[in-house]
């Protein structure tokens, strides 16, 4: 499917790799030039050079913390009018409720609520203006399903759930749409810290957590950088623009519920 965007602009947060890079090979498919984002400069730039030398797009490599103010205001630099954005960034670490003290929840809060809000502040009025615009917010399944070792990514991705339900709603008269996608277990670096973390605190391998974990998602794998990079492509299509303030699961069927 031609998905009407080739030749649009699109900053991707922490696409080196994971499911951000899943997002930014898929729109670079689709044609879709890039300003991507990550903390590891070698990374970052071989990325670059894969995705350049596979698709012949344009990508300008922005290195930095997207929850810093620094790291926003580099990406704002780099493409002050993207026509699509993707909010990312790395979750914060497993623990229980008794670990976490403010400071925790202020870093949490910092990475997956507060910055993308501040990056969407920042390009939704040119959006506006252009009668035209595309933001997707990588959140978790946990906003629907709260995971308990994962309470600080459960607050901080609910909070942002919260601001895109009446902000999506404000701005979809003008072309503009703002959903969120909701990423199960994927294979990322991210899953195997979470299969090693659970290994370690309950004497078990790593390959019988990663075992145990599949069997319990009714797909009995775990998703691909791919899938979800396809799903978030077409978000961004010319397609999208009557899906507004949803939250899409990407779980392989393992949150059950009817709604």
């Amino acid at each position: 499917m031609r998905l009407g965007i080739s030749g649009k602009r699109a900053i991707v947060c922490a696409s080196s790799k994971g499911l951000g890079r899943g997002c930014a090979d898929a729109l670079a498919n689709a044609g879709v030039d890039l300003v991507i984002n990550g903390r590891d400069g070698e990374v970052l730039a071989a990325t670059a050079r894969s995705i350049r030398e596979r698709t012949g797009v344009s990508v300008v490599e922005v290195q930095g913390d997207v929850s810093q103010d620094s790291g926003r205001a580099a990406l704002l630099a780099a493409c002050p009018d993207p026509d699509i954005l993707v909010n990312n960034a790395g979750g914060p670490p497993p623990g229980y409720w008794s670990d976490w003290e403010r400071e925790d929840f202020i870093r949490a809060l910092d990475a997956n609520m507060l910055a993308p809000i501040a990056l969407m502040k920042a390009v939704l009025p040119g959006m506006i203006e252009r009668k035209w615009g595309r933001v997707v917010n990588i959140t978790s399944q946990s906003v629907k399903a709260p995971i308990p070792v994962l309470g600080l990514s459960n607050s901080a991705r609910a909070g942002l759930t919260g601001y895109v339900a009446g902000t999506s709603r404000q701005v979809a008269q003008h072309g503009v749409t703002i959903n969120n996608l909701m990423p199960g277990i994927h294979a990322t670096d991210r899953a195997i810290m979470l299969d090693q973390s659970a290994a370690s605190g309950e004497g078990l391998t790593e390959e019988d957590v990663r075992k145990r974990r599949q069997e319990s998602i009714p797909a009995k794998r775990y998703g691909t950088v791919d899938e979800f990079g396809a799903a978030c492509a077409f978000l961004c299509s010319k397609y999208a623009g009557y899906i507004v303030g949803q939250n899409i699961l990407l779980d392989g069927g393992a949150t059950n519920a009817t709604i």
